[in-house]
């Protein structure tokens, strides 16, 4: 990809510098990173839930809004 002043190409850093097998063999880590009993949000749905609400409230984002719009 170019750059706009220069046009020329820039380097490749990162992941797109890795070939694809290591890329995936770092992806395949990602998942297995936590252990089954630390993730207490795939166990406890109400605990996501309620975590997600305070998230959301505390970001001021222009959320859905509680009941009924008019």
């Amino acid at each position: 990809m170019p750059t706009a002043e220069t046009g020329k190409p820039r380097a490749r850093r990162g992941f797109a510098a890795m070939n694809p097998e290591r890329r995936r063999e770092i992806a395949r880590k990602g998942g297995a990173s936590v252990p089954g009993e630390k993730r207490s949000f795939a166990k406890d749905r109400d605990l996501a839930a309620s975590a997600g609400r305070k998230g959301g409230e505390a970001s001021r984002g222009g959320g859905r809004t509680r009941g009924r719009e008019e």
